[in-house]
């Protein structure tokens, strides 16, 4: 099987708001894809659909061979799915949170002792296995939710905003374990906010309210979406000058970047007219994944605005 996923034109209403528009994607087997977008902008809805745990209100869907609308129950048992909230009972223990789930999938009691201690080592958790969940940290127990959705060795497992509110090196460690799933033949769909775990994936899709703006893999999209020469300004009070850099007739946009600006050029014999404007020398730069989100997002509203 080529593709894991794909979706045709699957739509999510909520009275009169359309959270997800017409959403065409395909997720090929053994892939990290990235599902990549501001808070609110329809990637919580997508997954839950895919999962079966939301209906759609319009469009369609294939989940591993399955059809979404009519074989949602085969669906559910050839899947995992962790949710931000990681989804673990705080009065169990370690072991007990995994014999739960191990149960929920049907494994067997000889399945159960061979994948319980594996999760268990996977999650570092190796001498603490008698501890309430609600003991631990927020690193141990999104590593410990990764193992209650994993344990049954699902063919594609849906992760949903699972970096949230954890730590950068638990965040780091997380995704070392996803790219070992995925080494195995695992499918792994992930929603994210943060720019440097999206760079880890093998294919991104962009989405902004509600709609697929960009799919493609990090390098292409930030090779190739910016038209223009891009270049860093570190200059006292940036945020407060991005308007005067703006009406440039030679800058095509200007953003904030920390405590920095990006200014992206028509093109680089520019760069002497901009460097006696701002007073410092500007950097050239590679664009990063949110400068591509970015221009893709201005890009999105000015068309509408346009049409």
């Amino acid at each position: 099987m080529d593709c894991v996923v794909e979706t045709r034109d699957l739509t999510r209403v909520f009275g009169n708001f359309t959270a997800v528009d017409k959403l065409n994607i395909k997720i090929k087997a053994g892939e990290i894809y990235g599902f990549l977008g501001p808070n609110g902008a329809g990637k919580s809805t997508v997954i839950r659909m895919l999962c079966g745990i939301l209906e759609p209100s319009g469009g369609s869907a294939t989940i591993l061979g399955y059809d979404l609308l009519k074989e949602t129950e085969k669906i559910k048992s050839r899947i995992g799915y962790m949710s931000q909230k990681f989804s673990l009972y705080d009065d169990l223990t370690v072991l007990e949170n995994l014999e739960f789930y191990a149960g929920i999938y049907g494994l067997s009691r000889t399945e159960r002792q061979g994948r319980i201690p594996e999760m268990i080592a996977m999650a570092g958790l190796t001498g603490r296995e008698r501890e309430p969940v609600a003991n631990l940290s927020g690193g141990w127990k999104q590593r410990l939710a990764l193992g209650c959705a994993i344990i049954a060795r699902p063919a594609l497992v849906f992760l949903d905003e699972p970096t949230s509110g954890v730590s950068p090196t638990s965040r780091r460690n997380f995704f070392n374990i996803i790219q070992e799933l995925a080494k195995s033949g695992t499918t792994v769909m992930v929603t994210t906010h943060f720019m440097d775990e999206a760079e880890r994936c093998q294919k991104i899709a962009f989405i902004s309210q509600g709609k697929l703006i960009a799919v493609d893999t990090p390098d292409r999209l930030k090779r190739n979406t910016l038209q223009g020469f891009l270049v860093e300004l570190d200059i006292p009070g940036a945020i407060g000058q991005i308007s005067a850099f703006q009406d440039l007739p030679y800058v095509q946009d200007c953003s904030n970047h920390g405590a920095v600006l990006h200014v992206l050029l028509k093109d680089k014999k520019y760069l002497e007219d901009l460097r006696s404007f701002a007073g410092t020398e500007p950097k050239p730069i590679v664009p990063s994944l949110e400068d591509v989100f970015i221009a893709l997002t201005k890009s999105r509203r000015a068309g509408e605005k346009s049409a």
